[in-house]
């Protein structure tokens, strides 16, 4: 199981929202490549990155807050935030970037989606945001809430060869309160992608919990920055 840090942007520093909600913001650090330097001195072998201006707003905005983190660490960058048509992925990718996630696009343009899974220049560099509230898919930096259950889209993608699915519980979502196990073993025995657990983790335990169930990630945000989570004990669950 991968361990990934979070960098989560907004105006160009590092922020966590609770539960997806805009205007419940907690500043940790204006300085974005310093917290990457440090996961990275950690054992960090990926790094999960969020321009949540560009979740809001589709519009790419702290692009230059995510090339200060590339240049600054070599260890494998996840971003996601904004990755709603071929420019945008393509600009990520030429920031450095080695996995892009996309979400709120795939969901409502899946054809569109399903022909980056084609494309063989993509293999491995693409992954599928599915952030849930009650087990729906939320758009838009998680501002809407859908119809289509997170499940069967992990289904959908089922031998693609898709780099990760990332499943994000957004009522646990920057509250410490643990992840959604159940609902990761829904998603997990839906599809052969990997799947990254985001949300609520709190503990080392809550770690040890998303590997032994399968996961074959998990993203540290909140628990880090307010010293629940050691990062470097987190980083001895790798593998």
């Amino acid at each position: 199981m991968d361990i990934l840090p979070a960098i989560d942007l907004r105006d160009g520093k590092v922020v966590r929202l609770a539960q997806g909600d805009y205007d419940r913001q907690t500043v940790y650090s204006d300085t974005p490549a310093d917290i990457a330097r440090r996961f990275a001195a950690a054992g960090a072998e990926w790094i999960h990155i969020v321009d949540l201006d560009a979740a809001r707003s589709g519009v790419l905005t702290n692009l230059d807050a995510i090339l200060a983190i590339r240049e600054a660490v070599d260890c494998g960058l996840e971003v996601g935030g904004g990755a709603r048509d071929d420019a945008a992925i393509g600009r990520l990718l030429s920031l450095g970037a080695d996995r892009v996630v996309v979400g709120s696009a795939a969901v409502k343009k899946w054809s569109w989606f399903e022909r980056l899974l084609t494309d063989r220049d993509l293999a491995g560099k693409l992954a599928l945001d599915l952030a849930a509230r009650n087990g729906l898919l939320t758009l838009h930096g998680w501002t809407e809430t859908s119809e289509l259950r997170a499940v069967d889209l992990a289904v959908k993608v089922k031998g693609t060869g898709l780099g990760a699915i990332v499943y994000t519980d957004v009522l646990r979502d920057g509250v410490l309160s643990g992840p959604n196990l159940d609902a990761l073993k829904d998603v997990i025995e839906a599809t052969d992608v990997p799947v990254i657990a985001s949300g609520g983790m709190s503990s080392l335990d809550d770690l040890k919990n998303c590997k032994n169930i399968g996961c074959g990630g998990a993203i540290i945000g909140r628990a880090y920055y307010e010293g629940k989570i050691d990062i470097e004990q987190a980083m001895t669950l790798q593998g």
